[in-house]
């Protein structure tokens, strides 16, 4: 993208800007004044809530402090070491395998399985690229913008055959209504997703852009991650929850509050509707 043109995105206002790129997803405008679709919804929220909380959350090193808190350390994936320079990592103090990420950009992750492996320069240089990135500016998602940037450096983590799946529950007032199984992130083939109720029945739709499933069984730890996620999620019109089950322990991921950035569709269409029915936008706004 044009220099130029980005200097122009940035100083437009933040309706007009998630107008433009809403047009750009969906060939039309969203509703601002009455949303009625999910992701209507979503950028509603984003214009509308802002609850200072907010910008703990979504800092992935401050939010684990915050989910202590509410639920327990014994949640929460074990931090070896902080930096605020991609220069300043100290790989000699890191155990043979580890994880590397911004706590503010889904972007800048490194995940070493073997560290004499590690091609060490080409990681610094992904991570000093993606501490310079602010998630505000891509879809004014306010909460990044007052996000002090820096390096995590966390225990590598993987069940017993070497997976690493996820279960995104999401949340409306509260509520635990549909959760997200991801499978196979970092394997060939792809992301592969599929949408469960909170029964673990199968539910008949897909984002837009993640329309291969994976059928799986029954997690043993669904309703305690059911019970935790909303605890989590209290007092927020929305809120996605994310956990990691390793062998028999839950462990926190992460809070998303505007998935895909209110930017993806549904697959039948028609449920961006029925899903947005569920959001409770606050009254007083």
């Amino acid at each position: 993208m044009k220099s130029w043109f980005k200097k122009f995105l940035r100083v437009l206002p933040d309706e007009w800007y998630i107008q433009l790129q809403y047009f750009h997803h969906f060939h039309r405008f969203a509703n601002l004044k009455n949303p009625q679709t999910f992701n209507e919804k979503l950028q509603w929220l984003k214009l509308h809530d802002r609850n200072p909380l907010y910008t703990t959350l979504v800092d992935k090193y401050a939010v684990k402090k915050w989910v202590a808190d509410k639920i327990g350390e014994q949640y929460i994936i074990p931090t070896l070491a902080v930096w605020q320079k991609a220069e300043d990592i100290d790989f000699d103090k890191l155990p043979n395998q580890f994880v590397l990420k911004v706590n503010h950009d889904s972007g800048g992750l490194v995940i070493c399985h073997d560290k004499s492996k590690l091609d060490k320069q080409e990681a610094v240089a992904k991570l000093a690229r993606a501490l310079k990135n602010n998630g505000y500016w891509y879809g004014r998602e306010w909460p990044y913008k007052n996000v002090k940037p820096c390096i995590i450096a966390e225990k590598y983590m993987e069940d017993n055959a070497h997976h690493l799946n996820d279960y995104k529950f999401f949340c409306f007032n509260g509520k635990a209504k549909f959760i997200l199984f991801g499978s196979n992130r970092f394997e060939k083939g792809g992301l592969k997703v599929t949408f469960y109720d909170t029964n673990w029945q199968k539910l008949p739709f897909a984002r837009a852009y993640h329309s291969v499933d994976n059928p799986a069984e029954k997690p043993s730890q669904l309703p305690a991650m059911c019970q935790l996620a909303e605890q989590l999620a209290r007092q927020m019109p929305f809120a996605r929850i994310d956990f990691y089950v390793i062998g028999e322990q839950i462990y926190f991921g992460e809070i998303t509050l505007y998935p895909a950035s209110g930017m993806e569709g549904f697959n039948p269409a028609q449920w961006d509707k029925k899903i947005g029915d569920l959001v409770e936008l606050p009254e007083d706004k």
